[in-house]
């Protein structure tokens, strides 16, 4: 019977048995409860079992393997032993072949030649030896002598350094006092000579204090008077034409206001309402703090006086921020980049430097606008020249700047310097003007500069702001020019106090080195012995040093002498070495000749010996290999089984959860759909070839086993049980799904 044969036997006997089963289930719920616990504690010793056989077979399997692996690893190591016995067989039949009398006896005399000639190499040996033992005595000797050359050098240097020690105490013994005293007597000079600096310092700090003062006080008789006398007033047609002209900056309203305004008639009567003041001609710094604020609070006074009459509400402010931004815009801007705004004759400046005014706006982060004037330049014959830089011509040039702004600039500008004192909110048409600060400053060509600042929180424009009560201001410059001159005057008195003090510590210092000029008798005695001592140690240490020297080269040349001699053994020992691996040699060429027979004989036998060794272990190879195929084989059978023998279990575990769930209706329907099992039972063919071919690789090596009768047999008995429980279960279940369904 062939295999595909069996297994369709098999299933007809699974569906048989599964329909016997069927009809029991009609018998009382009882015995069909005992029918499958019987069945299950079947199924799972049959799992149980078949795993065994697979452990069984797997260790079968690894057995094999280490087997065939060993066999391998024999037949490698025999096949290289023949390789080698090849190779000695072919070197001893060369020799055999080179045997002949002739070859013998010449290498027999070549042997006693070489004879000589290792023999005179060793007695040259022998020789150089005894050279080397001499030269060795002769380096010992050096070597004694200049350590102890080295040990006396070492000594004298330790004397010289003693005598010198003490050479140096005796010196500072000498000098010690003199010394201390000549130093403290230095440093009461130096000290006295930096207070009386201090003095002269002090001195002129209050000097420029009290020409600070005198400063102040000017300003303060001075400013108050001129801002509340200098004061520009617009009258009511103006006023009117002005606002009519910036409402609407039409022909006919420019005009008007061209017509009301009078022009550069008005402005020269304007600044002839100027009050000069004599305190007023006093020269000042124009970046000077002070003078930037009393002119930016004098120009604010200014405008807001004018907004004032144009009916504005909103006023400009002062900030010593505002002044600082507009320092440092100008320099940066103007002086920095050589930027004359109106040049040598006023036609031919660069103008307001819009770059740098949108680079420092964007700097600040905050709107900003320029108003510029002729500042402290006067025109005459239509050039430029710069005025003296007095209290009086800063405040006039604010003043007649503001005073020509009111009028028609002329060309392209127009009347914009009107528009930016009069806008409320915007300044020539520029939005973000809502808090406007008045920063004021100067470029080195003597100009003014008016920056108009929006200030924020941001950019703390407006901070550290101004009072723009002029006589208040004015009264602060004074009474902190008058507290700079107080701390001054008592900085003068201590630096006059501690002048005196130093004065005094000189004159102490010189007595106490005049004192200790008389009592260095005896310190200089010991200087003196000391100075014999050392230069007695020194003469001793050059006498050292000499034989030292004299020795070290005695010792080098020692040093060489030996290295030479000993070169020389090296040399002779290694051409007797090489005069004895020659007679060696040729010594074996003569008892390889000698013995050619013998030779051959042996290697023969060896080479007989590991063919006959490779032979055995190329058949051990070949029957391990069988034996690993078949457990092999053997190991995927045990695997098949175990893995059928689940599925049975699992089918029967079902069964009986179906069956004890089933009433006595339930197993009145199953017995009348019987009929049903035998059709599907049909479906167990096809189910069990799906199984056998799970694992095509087992297939294959069962393909290659031994097929006896035995095996043939026992795997039919287990298929048989295997499939007529996997028929009755598959039954089963297809029954229970058919009645689920319903």
């Amino acid at each position: 019977m062939n295999k595909k044969k069996m297994i369709r036997l098999t299933a007809l006997v699974g569906v048989a048995t599964a329909t016997g089963v069927v009809a029991e289930a009609n018998q009382a719920h009882a015995a069909t409860t005992t029918t499958t616990e019987t069945t299950n504690q079947t199924t799972n010793a049959s799992v149980e079992s078949t795993q065994a056989a697979v452990d069984a077979a797997q260790n079968a399997f690894d057995t094999a393997q280490t087997s065939v692996d060993n066999a391998q690893a024999n037949v490698t190591s025999a096949s290289n032993n023949v390789t080698s016995a090849s190779a000695t067989l072919s070197s001893a039949i060369a020799n055999k072949e080179a045997a002949t009398s002739e070859n013998i006896a010449s290498a027999t005399s070549a042997v006693s030649s070489q004879a000589v000639v290792v023999a005179s190499a060793s007695q040259a040996v022998s020789e150089q030896a005894g050279v080397v033992s001499a030269a060795a005595s002769v380096q010992a000797s050096a070597q004694a002598e200049a350590t102890s050359a080295s040990a006396s050098l070492s000594s004298s240097s330790a004397n010289v350094a003693s005598a010198t020690s003490a050479l140096s105490a005796a010196e500072a013994a000498l000098t010690s006092d003199q010394s201390t005293a000549a130093n403290n007597l230095s440093a009461a000079e130096s000290a006295a000579s930096s207070a009386s600096a201090a003095v002269s310092s002090g001195q002129a700090a209050v000097d420029n204090a009290q020409a600070a003062v005198a400063s102040a006080q000017a300003i303060v008789d001075a400013v108050a008077e001129v801002q509340s006398s200098d004061v520009i007033n617009m009258s009511v047609a103006y006023i009117t034409a002005l606002k009519n002209y910036l409402a609407n900056p039409s022909s006919a309203n420019e005009a008007t206001l061209q017509e009301v305004a009078k022009g550069a008639d008005y402005v020269k009567e304007l600044q002839q309402k100027f009050k000069s003041d004599a305190s007023l001609d006093v020269v000042v710094d124009p970046s000077d703090p002070t003078v930037q604020e009393a002119l930016s609070v004098y120009a604010v006074n200014l405008i807001n006086h004018l907004r004032n009459q144009y009916g504005l509400t909103t006023a400009f402010g002062a900030s010593a921020n505002a002044n600082v931004a507009a320092i440092d815009f100008v320099k940066k801007y103007y002086d920095d980049e050589d930027w004359n705004i109106f040049g040598t004759t006023g036609s031919d400046g660069k103008g307001h430097n819009k770059n740098g005014l949108d680079a420092y706006a964007d700097q600040l982060n905050t709107s900003i606008a320029e108003d510029a004037g002729s500042g402290l330049t006067t025109w005459v014959n239509g050039k430029a020249t710069m005025a003296t830089t007095t209290l009086h011509n800063l405040l006039y040039a604010v003043y007649s700047d503001i005073a020509t702004m009111l009028f028609d600039d002329g060309g392209t500008n127009n009347w914009s310097h009107a528009q930016s004192i009069f806008e409320d909110g915007t300044i020539l048409g520029t939005d973000g003007f809502n808090n406007v600060y008045l920063g004021v400053a100067f470029d080195k060509y003597g100009y003014a500069h008016y920056e108009l600042y929006n200030a924020t929180e941001g950019n703390q424009l407006g901070n550290n702001a101004y009072s723009l009560d002029v006589q208040t201001a004015a009264q602060t410059l004074l009474t902190n020019a008058q507290a700079t001159l107080a701390s001054a005057k008592a900085s003068l008195q201590r630096m006059t106090t501690n002048l005196m003090v130093a004065k005094a510590a000189v004159v102490a210092a010189q007595d106490q080195l005049a004192a200790l000029e008389n009592s260095s008798a005896s310190d200089s005695a010991a200087v003196t012995a000391a100075r014999t001592q050392l230069e007695s140690a020194k003469t001793s240490y050059q006498t050292a040093l000499a034989t030292y020297q004299q020795k070290e080269a005695a010792l080098e040349k020692a040093n060489d002498e030996l290295a030479n001699v000993q070169a020389s053994l090296e040399a002779a020992q290694a051409t007797l070495a090489t005069a004895k691996a020659k007679l060696a040699e040729l010594e074996e060429t003569v008892a390889n000749l000698t013995n050619a027979d013998q030779l051959l004989a042996a290697a023969q036998a060896a080479y007989e010996q590991a063919v006959a060794n490779l032979t055995v272990a190329t058949g051990n190879l070949e029957a391990a290999q069988v034996d690993l195929a078949k457990a092999e084989a053997q190991l995927a059978l045990a695997e098949e089984a175990v893995e059928q023998a689940k599925a049975r279990a699992e089918i029967a575990t079902q069964v009986d959860q179906q069956l004890n769930g089933s009433n006595a209706n339930d197993r009145q329907s199953a017995g009348q759909d019987a009929t049903s099992l035998k059709t599907n039972g049909r479906a167990l063919t096809a189910m069990v070839a799906t199984a056998s071919a799970a694992n095509p690789k087992r297939g294959a090596d069962q393909g290659r086993l031994p097929q006896t009768g035995a095996d043939n047999q026992e795997a039919s008995a287990m298929a048989l049980v295997g499939l007529g429980m996997l028929g009755m279960a598959t039954g089963l279940y297809g029954y229970k799904k058919k009645k689920l369904t319903k």
